[in-house]
């Protein structure tokens, strides 16, 4: 009894500690995703007030905005949908090995127990013939004893039988809602595919009937000194945001730390009122045994009679608790439910974004990759045909070609901006911004956390450009910095 009282003391102090990290991480998530929709909404109102306040001319490179941009977003869900499929895919063949495995446990299973149902038919041993068999009587005690282990092994094989065929339904219930799943992702797909089409010869026609006036503007000066302005305005706004997001991070973690603290206290206390309640017990327990230990000794002093009486009460008891046992044997099973698996997840469990470190990101280091193999074009400083110097780098390379963050970081800007197209914006913290522009779509919106490596956008010719590239800018507490100092071989 004690012990079982110790069991399930425990699993309930394990029990609240798992409720309070469940809801101690959907707090977390919670108020991530409220700073991430926060954040947003900010950006996009700075990309407004720096377009009322630049006075952005309707020129040939703004005509592209809207398809450029339609693209781009077409492209991202197609993606989404393709990562979706492949996940989905995974699922469903891990669904099937263990539909495999699953069945051949379930035969495996019938086998033992039709194996041992023969023996015991063979053998001709049963409750009647013990008792009726005129052995010794200890012998037709060993002997139903026996019998009550062999049929509390069956009803276990079968109540585990009944359990694995209750398995198989739920991991072929499982394996139909993910083949209806990839149907209709296979359908989402197909529709983006054919929208992303017709918005690229959208393009194509809209780009014809500027090329010559963009081929115009991009030898103008004052272009690209209008361009380097909204990117510089752009740069500042997002470092106040960046700082202001950092201070809301601090505060959150500062409440969290206070919470915590004040969880562990409430837990040192449960613990002590849990180990005065223990000690309160074993008292008790200790109380009820020398009580016991009188009984027992009355009992022993009684007369002969009643020796005879206690005797023929143990015996009835036996006897009855050998009936019970038989019944329990022959009573037909039920399945366990403290043995009960698992149901498989109908779904195949969504890939887990990446999160940004407790600290926060740590800057950027030398030796990075680049953000894409291909040419370069332009060199850090020097001036520009069109006037005006560089302050970044153009690698060339062939259109939809994958772009990679070169470090870890936040996505702090993803949209359409004159002059670069789609362009998508990095916080490595410490004051690192990586910037990549005139991309043909963006694959990761603002609060995204990225890895070293993930694909973030796809090469393109947006934003007035005519061959195909990406535009790659490092800044360091706002000032461009030579990116291929940053970058490897």
């Amino acid at each position: 009894m004690k012990k079982r009282a110790w069991v399930l003391v425990l699993g309930l102090a394990l029990g609240q500690s798992s409720v309070w990290a469940n809801q101690n991480l959907s707090a977390q998530q919670a108020e991530a995703e409220k700073r991430r929709t926060e954040l947003q909404q900010r950006i996009s109102q700075l990309q407004k007030k720096i377009e009322s306040t630049q006075s952005v001319k309707k020129d040939a490179a703004s005509a592209l905005r809207d398809v450029e941009s339609r693209i781009s977003e077409t492209d991202r869900k197609l993606t989404e949908l393709q990562q979706r499929e492949q996940q989905v895919q995974a699922h469903v063949a891990d669904l099937k090995k263990q539909i495999a495995a699953q069945q051949k446990k379930q035969e495996q299973g019938q086998q033992q127990l039709a194996e041992q149902l023969r023996a015991q038919y063979a053998s001709g041993l049963s409750p009647w013939t013990a008792l009726l068999s005129g052995n010794d009587p200890q012998e037709i005690q060993r002997e139903l004893g026996y019998l009550a282990y062999v049929s509390k092994a069956q009803a276990d094989q079968v109540r585990a039988l009944q359990q694995g065929v209750k398995r198989l339904e739920q991991l072929h219930k499982a394996e139909k809602a993910n083949q209806t799943e990839l149907q209709q992702l296979a359908k989402d797909t197909e529709a983006q595919k054919q929208q992303l089409k017709k918005q690229q010869t959208e393009r194509e026609t809209v780009l014809a009937s500027v090329e010559n006036e963009l081929k115009t503007q991009q030898k103008q000066a004052q272009t690209l000194a209008n361009n380097e302005a909204r990117l510089g305005e752009l740069i500042t706004g997002l470092e106040k945001e960046i700082a202001r997001q950092a201070e809301l991070r601090r505060q959150a973690e500062e409440r969290r730390k206070a919470e915590e603290t004040r969880r562990k206290a409430e837990e040192a206390r449960r613990k002590a009122e849990e180990a005065r309640r223990k000690a309160e017990e074993a008292r008790r327990l200790a109380a009820e045994q020398q009580r016991q230990a009188e009984l027992i000794k009355q009992q022993a002093d009684a007369s002969k009679k009643e020796q005879a009486l206690a005797q023929q009460q143990l015996e009835e008891a036996r006897r009855a608790e050998e009936a019970r046992l038989y019944a329990l044997a022959h009573t037909p099973a039920q399945p366990a439910e403290a043995t009960a698996p698992e149901p498989p997840p109908v779904k195949a469990p969504v890939a887990q974004a990446p999160v940004e470190p407790s600290g926060g990101f740590s800057g950027l280091k030398r030796g990075l990759p680049a953000p894409v193999k291909g040419t370069v074009q332009g060199r850090f400083g020097t001036e520009r045909p069109e006037g005006g110097p560089w302050r970044g780098i153009i690698l060339r390379a062939s259109a939809g070609t994958p772009v990679k963050a070169i470090s870890a970081g936040r996505v702090v800007f993803a949209n359409w901006m004159a002059g670069f197209g789609n362009l998508l914006i990095v916080d490595h913290g410490a004051g690192f911004l990586s910037v990549y522009g005139h991309n043909q779509s963006l694959l990761k919106q603002v609060g995204d956390v990225v890895r070293a490596g993930d694909a973030v956008a796809r090469v393109g010719a947006t934003g007035g450009q005519i061959e195909p590239g990406v535009y790659f800018e490092i800044r360091q507490n706002g000032v461009p910095v030579n990116p291929q100092l940053w970058l490897g071989n």
